[in-house]
């Protein structure tokens, strides 16, 4: 069995003081992906450098406090990827890959951490320009092996992805756009959103506003997603959202897999 889970910290110093390590030590996880870690190097060092027994690989935002993640595998990788080869969104530090290949196969995990479009317009525009760009490096990436994308996409894809949908649909995460550019990366590049197949029940969700009531009423966004091509997808055994403790304005999405690296 292959363990995965997905977790946006909100910042990887205020996760541990909130018992984010103790929760990995308890998980058993093959592999990590987290967003936001909001670090440095030498925040990192000595520190977060491995957790729960697995070893991190980390693509840091230049910008301190800012984005920035990691992915943490029990299994030491054969090559690891840092950016997509964009200037400006590798700056940010937002995908990291690790490719576990062997003769016979071609695999990767990789966390990504998408674009927020929620301050602004101009933050909005690079969301655009992030997609635009993550689109065809998915259709290469495919071609070339099997892969799971884990990480905080920050859109809701349709209408059972968020509590009010409804009220939303001129707001980012649930754009016209946003939304088509899932439906495409599933239905057009071929990939798989592993959850919602293994779990199609509504009120699923990973994120709450840290404003009002959300939490405690539930008025949640689905934003975190396994995205996987058909064949992984296939060997998803079961999923959990783990509400039980909170570390970050995310909750972490574990998914096993019969498979293992």
């Amino acid at each position: 069995m292959f363990r995965l889970v997905t977790l946006n910290l909100n910042g990887i110093r205020s996760a541990a003081n909130k018992g984010f390590v103790p929760f990995a030590e308890g998980l058993a996880a093959d592999c990590m992906g987290v967003q936001e870690i909001k670090a440095q190097v030498c925040d990192i060092a000595g520190r977060f450098d491995s957790v729960a027994g697995m070893k991190g690989h980390f693509h840091c935002a230049e910008k301190k406090g800012y984005s920035g993640v990691a992915l943490y595998s029990r299994k030491e990788p054969s090559d690891v990827v840092l950016g997509i080869g964009n200037e400006e969104f590798d700056a940010e530090g937002r995908y990291v890959e690790a490719r576990f290949d062997t003769p016979r196969r071609k695999l990767s995990v990789i966390s990504c951490y998408f674009p927020s479009g929620s301050s602004g317009e101009h933050r909005q525009q690079a969301k655009f320009r992030f997609l635009a760009l993550m689109a065809p490096h998915l259709i290469r990436l495919k071609a070339e092996r099997e892969f799971i994308l884990v990480g905080d996409v920050n859109i809701a894809h349709k209408e059972i992805d968020l509590r009010n949908w409804r009220s939303n649909q001129k707001n980012s995460g649930f754009l016209p756009e946003e939304r088509a550019w899932m439906t495409h990366a599933l239905d057009e590049i071929g990939l798989v959103d592993v959850f919602r197949v293994l779990n199609p029940r509504p009120e699923q969700y990973t994120w709450w506003s840290n404003r009002g009531q959300a939490w405690a009423k539930n008025v949640g966004w689905r934003l975190d997603y396994h995205l996987a091509t058909p064949a992984l997808a296939a060997k998803a055994l079961r999923e959990h959202i783990y509400l039980e403790q909170r570390f970050s304005d995310h909750a972490p999405l574990v998914i096993d897999y019969d498979f293992t690296l």
